[in-house]
Formats: C-alpha cells, structure tokens, sequence
C-alpha cells in the first residue's frame, strides 16, 4: 500500500474510533520481529511504549522492520514503514513527513506522548539514513 492509498483511506473512515481500528488492523499485518532485535540496541529512545526499529540496507534503499509491544503503536509503526520503507537515504531525508502526518489527522488525534513518540521513530530512521 502506498501513502496515497493509505490517506485515501483515512478519508473514507468518518470517525476517529474507526480510524484508530484501522491503524490497530495495520499494525497487525507487520512482519513479526525476531526476538534477538529486541534490546536496547534497537530500541527507539522518546517512545512511551517499547519500540524497536531494524533497518535493512540493500544496494541503495533501506528497510526497516518495527514491533511494539502496544497494539495502536505497532499501527503507527506500520504508517511510519509505508512512508519511509524502501527508499534511499536521501530520499529519506527529504520526506515531509509532518504533512505526511497532518494530512492523516494523526498531529490533531493521537495524545501528545503518541505524537512524541511517533518524532522519535521518524528521527530514529533519520538518523540511519545518515549512517547507512
């Protein structure tokens, strides 16, 4: 699914609550993360829930793998890989993810600790674009 897509269907859902749904349903389509990825290494530091973020470089794109262990994170997590999964570094760097972010509804929606915590992931992926 790409981000178009998945804002489009943002916009077909009229409530909040379906929408949180939807964004549990996407989290548990995620590929489970191997057990060995989750340690302190791989940690998301800012997150209020216990995130781990994994890349994967091959050739120029990189992708990542995320797990949770709260349901409606593991979902944002699943929006933050549509946005940034197999791109390169620099178009890592040049995504507006904050639109991104607002055109979903998630910056008027989600709690503040959530919204920080979705920062942190999206400057955790940054942070691999630069020294990938």
């Amino acid at each position: 699914m790409t981000i178009e897509e998945l804002i489009e269907n943002f916009e077909f859902l009229e409530s909040w609550e379906d929408k949180y749904r939807y964004i549990i349903e996407l989290g548990e389509k995620l590929s489970p993360l191997e057990d060995k990825y989750h340690t302190d290494e791989w940690k998301v530091q800012g997150c209020q829930s216990q995130v781990w973020l994994v890349p994967n470089k091959q050739n120029d794109k990189i992708f990542f793998y995320g797990d949770s262990d709260a349901m409606i994170v593991k979902g944002l997590i699943a929006i933050v890989l549509m946005i940034y999964n197999y791109k390169s570094p620099s178009e890592i760097k040049a995504v507006a993810v904050e639109d991104i972010f607002a055109k979903l509804g998630l910056s008027d929606h989600l709690s503040p600790s959530r919204r920080n915590g979705l920062l942190a992931m999206t400057k955790k992926i940054e942070h691999y674009a630069e020294i990938l």
